[in-house]
């Protein structure tokens, strides 16, 4: 099979058509040297193909390959390679991107010994553990393959990508959910005067509620209230549970100061059950 050329991105890159008339980026070393618009090139000479789903992601992918070197695409390639094999969810096809530019950022700044500090490591870390330990390994493979002084908090940036890719969002909103979760945290451990256990079931179970309900909170998804038949329930949870249940009015009047937010009784139903489970697990 052969590949016509559209454009040479680089001597490394090119945008080619194939026979059935979709486009794709091709990569292989020296793969572009001297190659115009037009020419042919066989496909047993490609070492990598990349078509993206989304014009829009693709484009992206284009103007991204000719601003960065080709070997911090063919290390990010690998990296969500890896990443990709390790999780059983599906991750947006946009990860490549935003985590080559990423990372070619950083090695770049490390050159110049810039530094950027991540407020949010310690949350990052209780909070996506298994995302964590995957970006601390691609952080590592990176120094090792780079000779980057990274610091440790590029493992936490790589990390947040990762569940960025995972939520389908954006990283400001990721950021968002990140800050949105501790802060209910810190409320809860205040209100029980304790410090909970970051490793147990119970814990994890509540944090992951807590950022799905972030994510539909600030993706404008909140499910709507069901009516009657749900209203005497809520009254129990409120009564039998009545210590646990102002905890989760705690959180709402949290929510509703500083992220301006309205927690729905069914939400607030919801938390009461998790902070009992793990207020017994203590």
């Amino acid at each position: 099979m052969q590949y016509t050329v559209k454009k040479p991105i680089n001597n490394n890159i090119l945008r080619v058509v194939d026979p059935t008339g979709c486009e794709l980026i091709v990569t292989g070393r020296g793969l572009g040297f001297g190659v115009k618009p037009g020419y042919k090139i066989e496909a047993e000479t490609v070492e990598r193909s990349y078509r993206m789903t989304s014009p829009a992601v693709q484009q992206k992918l284009v103007e991204l390959l000719e601003q960065i070197p080709y070997e911090h695409l063919l290390l990010t390639d690998e990296l969500v390679a890896m990443i990709r094999s390790r999780v059983n969810y599906p991750l947006n096809e946009s990860l490549l991107i935003t985590l080559a530019d990423h990372i070619s950022f950083a090695i770049q700044r490390s050159e110049q010994g810039i530094r950027f500090s991540n407020p949010l490591m310690a949350p990052i870390r209780e909070f996506y553990p298994e995302e964590y330990r995957l970006g601390m390994e691609c952080l590592a493979t990176i120094r090792q393959r780079c000779h980057a002084d990274l610091s440790d908090d590029e493992g936490g940036f790589i990390a947040l990508h990762i569940v960025n890719a995972e939520l389908n969002t954006t990283m400001s909103v990721v950021n968002d959910v990140t800050r949105f979760v501790d802060g209910c945290v810190q409320v809860v451990e205040y209100f029980y005067n304790c410090h909970f256990d970051r490793d147990a079931l119970d814990f994890s179970r509540f944090t992951a509620h807590l950022r799905f309900f972030a994510q539909r909170v600030f993706q404008g998804k909140q499910e709507q209230e069901n009516d009657t038949h749900d209203e005497v329930f809520r009254a129990l949870i409120a009564r039998n549970c009545s210590e646990h249940y102002k905890c989760a009015c705690c959180i709402a009047e949290y929510v509703r100061n500083i992220w301006h937010k309205e927690l729905s009784d069914e939400e607030r139903v919801f938390l009461t059950i998790h902070l009992k489970r793990i207020r017994m697990g203590k």
